[in-house]
């Protein structure tokens, strides 16, 4: 749970900054937000959320 927070909060401040730079435009971010909200319904959801978790363990795991 903590992880996915975590990465919802990444994703929305790239998301602010992309915004504020003009990279990304609101009908582009609402396309990201229903694209998400889709493949979080779909069977694919489950692969995701182990592979950033997987990806999660391997970043906290390394040593600088």
């Amino acid at each position: 749970m903590a992880i996915s927070i975590s990465v919802v909060l990444l994703l929305a401040i790239l998301a602010v900054i992309f915004l504020r730079n003009g990279g990304l435009k609101i009908s582009h971010a609402l396309v990201c937000l229903l694209l998400g909200f889709s493949l979080a319904s779909t069977s694919v959801a489950p692969t995701i959320h182990s592979g950033l978790t997987a990806t999660a363990e391997i970043v906290s795991g390394l040593r600088p």
